[in-house]
């Protein structure tokens, strides 16, 4: 199969491209490498990865015309800076606009999307949240933008599956609290944690149900959630578990800030049932599996919507 992947080199892009290349596909991917490392990908004969933007209309034309996809995994998204509205609104909306509308003029049999559990807002009328909850993405400029991206995935006509996320997290990890706590205790540095509570969802739990996807398996919009959330204290307490920190330092306790939920949890009934059982990687493996390789290949990113920790990596 032909796939193009935005955001190649991203979290979920590269995990994906990783599973696609193990079957015997092929695969085209670009990346702007924004917030995507360059070594989460290695060379393949059976992977074309182009340095550009989604933004870029006629970059996106030469590569569907050249390339003729039979699916788009489209991961990209502005997520670095949630002061740069203007990034946000270009690449996940404008972008997003333009790789649907691509599919729809070259005939893609399948487009998969990426939305974020903050389409709901930071205070849910639900929990767990339903498929049939409203969607109130006003918080963030990048639950807005992404928010609309999903609207003109919905407009393209292509036959498409939406996946809206709780948390993902893994060795590729560059953004929210896992590579904030083990960068900082890595420098011997405190952290915080607050009473807020989340899904975490290993990256390559979520890249073996995207193939399904790709396979034709499931239609319209769904969550990907264990069903679950555990506090943040949790994570930390992971960290440091697999950091083997000879002494177990105590995180200070804040309060949540304006900008942050209390929890979003995610119901994944409908998942379930159309994709089949999802065999979750517990936490503590995925700490052990981010640790592991940030301890020889180093920690990136630490990026953040919260601006209580934008602050703590600042610091």
């Amino acid at each position: 199969m032909r796939v193009f992947v935005t955001g190649g080199s991203g979290q979920i892009g590269s995990t994906v491209i990783d599973l696609l290349l193990a079957r015997g596909d092929a695969v085209v991917a670009i990346d702007n490498f924004a917030t995507g490392r360059r070594d989460n990908l290695a060379p393949h004969e059976r992977l074309t990865l182009v340095e550009g933007t989604i933004a870029d209309a006629a970059t996106v034309e030469r590569l569907f015309s050249d390339f003729r996809p039979e699916v788009v995994v489209h991961t990209a998204a502005s997520y670095k800076d949630p002061e740069d509205w203007a990034t946000d609104a270009l690449v996940n909306a404008a972008g997003t606009a333009i790789v649907a509308k691509a599919c729809k003029a070259h005939r893609v049999g399948r487009l998969i999307y990426f939305q974020t559990a903050l389409c709901y807002g930071t205070h849910p009328r639900q929990s767990p949240i339903r498929l049939d909850h409203p969607i109130d993405p006003v918080a963030s400029s990048y639950a807005i933008s992404k928010t609309a991206g999903e609207h003109y995935v919905q407009l393209s006509g292509v036959d498409w599956v939406t996946f809206r996320l709780a948390n993902v997290i893994g060795p590729r990890n560059v953004s929210g609290p896992l590579p904030i706590f083990y960068g900082r205790l890595a420098k011997g540095q405190a952290c915080f944690v607050t009473p807020a509570r989340r899904d975490f969802c290993f990256a390559g739990d979520l890249a073996q149900v995207v193939l399904r996807a790709a396979d034709g398996r499931g239609s319209g919009t769904y969550h990907f959630s264990t069903g679950r959330d555990v506090a943040i204290r949790d994570l930390y307490d992971a960290v440091v578990r697999a950091m083997k920190l000879n002494h177990r330092p105590e995180p200070e306790l804040r309060p949540l800030g304006p900008d942050d939920a209390p929890t979003i949890l995610l119901d994944p009934s409908r998942t379930v049932a159309d994709f089949g059982a999802i065999d979750f990687t517990p936490l503590d493996e995925i700490a052990r599996r981010a640790v592991e390789r940030w301890s020889t290949a180093g920690v990136v990113g630490g990026y953040t919507h919260l601006k209580d920790a934008r602050g703590e990596i600042k610091a």
